[in-house]
Formats: C-alpha cells, sequence, structure tokens
C-alpha cells in the first residue's frame, strides 16, 4: 500500500490512477500480514486441532449457536447427562493414583518447623483385578436384551366398558394384554372395580431362555417387576414386549458365590404375549 501511495507521489499531473495498476484493498490480507511480522498464536495449532476433532462429535442437528431458549437448555441437559456418564465410567475403571489425606497417625521424632503446616498425603493403592471386575458386572448388571421398545398407548392397551342400566357410565376398563394376577388373586366386587383383567389373558408361566446355557424352560411367574410403559401398568400385571418380570429358577439349580439356593431372577420378556398366546422371555444373568 505505501509503495502505491510513493509511486502515485512521484507521477506527475497527467497519470492517472488507473495507470498504476489496481490498488491494494485496505480489507486484504491483514491476517497473512500479521502472521509474517509476528508469526502464529501460541496455542493456534492446538485449538485447530481441536475444532476440527469437535465437528465429528459435536451433533449435527443440534448446531451449539442456533440452539436458543428451552431447546437450548434440553440439549445442554442431554449433553452434561451423556458427559457425566462416560466421565464416572472412566473414573471407575481406571487405576487410581490419587493423592489422599493421610490418618492423623502421631509421627516418631522432630518435624522440621517448615513442614508442621503441611498435610501429608498418601497415595491410593491401585484397585485389584478382582475388584475392578465385580464393578463392572454391577455396572452392567441392568442390561437388557431389549433396551428400546415400542410405547403403548391407553387406548391400545385399555377397552372402554360401558356400564349401568342406561349404558351411560364408561369409568370401567378392560386390559387388552397379557396380565399377570398372582396365586391368591380374587376380583372386586362389580361396583368398585375399576379395571377388569381378563381370565383368558392372564399368564402365570413363562418360557426362560437362559442365555449361557442356550436352553429354555418353562418357570413360574412370581411378579411383575418394571413394565416400560408406566408405573400403572406395572401395578396392574400387565405383560408387554420389554416388561422385566421375576420368575422363579429354583429348580435350575443356580447358587450364590457364599452357597446360597437362588430362588428368584429377573427375566424379560421379548415378545408380545397378547398376540402369541405365550409368554416368551430372556434370563437376565
Amino acid at each position: 500500500m505505501d509503495s502505491d501511495v510513493r509511486a502515485f507521489a512521484d507521477c506527475g499531473p497527467g497519470h492517472l490512477l488507473s495507470d498504476l495498476g489496481p490498488l491494494q484493498d485496505p480489507q486484504g490480507d491483514y491476517i497473512e500480514l500479521h502472521r509474517k511480522r509476528h508469526g502464529y498464536r501460541h496455542d493456534h495449532f492446538e485449538r485447530k486441532r481441536k475444532r476440527k476433532l469437535g465437528k465429528s462429535t459435536r451433533d449435527p442437528k443440534k448446531p451449539r449457536r442456533s440452539t436458543l431458549g428451552i431447546k437450548g437448555k434440553m440439549f445442554a441437559k442431554k449433553r452434561y447427562a451423556e458427559k457425566a456418564l462416560m466421565k464416572k465410567t472412566l473414573n471407575m475403571h481406571e487405576e487410581s493414583s490419587s493423592r489422599r489425606k493421610a490418618d492423623d497417625d502421631v509421627s516418631e521424632g522432630a518435624v522440621p518447623a517448615y513442614l508442621l503446616d503441611r498435610e501429608t498425603t498418601t497415595r491410593a493403592k491401585v484397585l485389584s483385578n478382582s475388584i475392578k471386575q465385580k464393578r463392572k458386572e454391577k455396572a452392567g448388571k441392568w442390561e437388557v436384551p431389549l433396551p428400546k421398545v415400542r410405547p403403548v398407548a391407553e387406548d391400545e392397551m385399555f377397552k372402554v366398558v360401558k356400564s349401568g342400566k342406561r349404558k351411560t357410565k364408561q369409568w370401567k376398563r378392560m386390559v387388552t394384554k397379557a396380565t399377570f394376577v398372582g396365586p391368591g388373586f380374587t376380583r372386586k366386587p362389580p361396583k368398585y372395580e375399576r379395571f377388569i383383567r381378563p381370565s383368558g389373558l392372564r399368564f402365570n408361566k413363562a418360557h426362560v431362555t437362559h442365555p449361557e446355557l442356550k436352553c429354555t424352560f418353562n418357570l413360574e411367574i412370581i411378579g411383575v417387576k418394571k413394565n416400560p410403559n408406566g408405573q400403572m401398568y406395572t401395578s396392574l400385571g400387565v405383560l408387554t414386549k420389554g416388561t422385566v418380570i421375576e420368575v422363579n429358577v429354583s429348580e435350575l439349580g443356580l447358587v450364590t458365590p457364599a452357597g446360597k439356593v437362588v430362588w428368584g431372577k429377573y427375566a424379560q420378556v421379548t415378545n408380545d404375549p397378547e398376540n402369541d398366546g405365550c409368554v416368551n422371555a430372556v434370563l437376565l444373568v
């Protein structure tokens, strides 16, 4: 820029700016010029590397700059939960070499003056392989064969039963899915019965497959632990795909490490019992 201005000043009055050629754009390559004079920032390449990595890990559907308002809060909450879970898992399985405060034991001998106000620390012991293995088993204890199932709406689950003399009272519901009610179940009087569970759709046994033995056993159902569609379906004992049930495994002869016989274990339903006429499940081991 300076050379162009100097050349224009040297030329006579008859010369035009077009004779000097195109002048340099005042908003031109100032970044490159600054880098030639002073060099790069001290963390330029590290920031460039991290920016490149962040593009692959960031969700393309939810760019960071455009998520505003409640959507941004929901997205940030989801990302925070994922990061916290990942950090917790890493901390659980890594070999710890952190420092912790030592017990206040009286040490023998005199302590120098410059060490009187210093807290003594001790290194945490490295976790043994057996403890780490137990932690891994405990972390993966509740992994189920079907982590995601199709939600069942109330219109599909219940059928409206019109009762009363004039057929105007529509407060009764009939359950259209398979259910478990227990051995000592008796129905309430019709006046107080809110949900009707047909006897033809009640099941008290399930075909349970042991994933390691590759064998299937016909076991009695003890109870319904959790229905993924909600607490109301769990309390009603509704058996849909993905429901976790408790079955009686005493005849399998399973024992704990302490030598006690296992009486009940959880299993997950893997079929639609109302369509198949039977309950198929996989044992959670």
